[in-house]
């Protein structure tokens, strides 16, 4: 296991089969995005020391390849759900967290902290989505040249989580965005064109977003 000193990386192939690079460190602005143009993210508990992660294989989502189904697509012709991108983030971080309070959340004082942080300089952002006025879903991430990170995501209501990846993968697309960052694969994930690569094919085209 490494353990931070300096707040210099180790190379990707010291991680663990889980995943698991380096211990230690501080969640500075400048450290999470040195840790996210690396391939390298921070997920740990309160009760632990910083952990940062570099997984193989890596999950990601190429915007132009989102899976909008039959029904979904019915949904938002319906126009169900009205969106917003970087209104209320904070809410948004907050409602992340209380969607994972039962089952243990990364999500402490300190990474929301840091991400509100990167959300005043810019780097952090929020897609929300709204029914009837009232915020029933969304998600955040971390954008940095062509390249968008995503964190986590909320649902308060059927299918509003959905809407907002769509919406922000129809955004990036449009923004000439080249991919998602989806870090651990799931079956949500999975089942909206998200698919897993080799970490050094995810570290080449990461690269490359980025020189953007």
């Amino acid at each position: 296991m490494f353990y931070l000193l300096e707040n210099k990386f180790p190379p990707l192939e010291y991680a663990d089969p889980n995943g698991l690079l380096a211990i230690g460190g501080i969640l500075s602005s400048p450290m999470i995005l040195n840790a996210y143009t690396n391939g390298i993210f921070p997920w740990y508990s309160e009760d632990e020391p910083i952990l940062w992660y570099s997984p193989n294989p890596r999950c990601v989502l190429f915007p132009k390849d989102v899976y909008v189904s039959k029904s979904m697509k019915q949904v938002l012709q319906r126009h169900t759900f009205d969106f917003t991108i970087n209104t209320c983030f904070e809410d948004v971080i907050e409602n992340c967290r209380k969607l994972r309070e039962d089952t243990g959340t990364w999500l402490g004082d300190d990474m929301i902290g840091a991400y509100t942080r990167l959300h005043n300089e810019g780097f952090a952002h929020s897609i929300e989505v709204w029914q009837n006025g009232k915020l029933v879903g969304g998600l955040y991430g971390l954008a940095i040249g062509k390249a968008f990170f995503g964190e986590s995501m909320f649902s308060l209501v059927s299918n509003s989580s959905k809407a907002a990846l769509i919406f922000l993968c129809t955004f990036l697309d449009e923004e000439g965005f080249e991919i998602i960052d989806c870090q651990v694969s799931n079956p949500h994930l999975l089942s909206m064109g998200a698919i897993e690569i080799d970490r050094d094919l995810f570290i080449k085209k990461l690269k490359e977003a980025i020189a953007h």
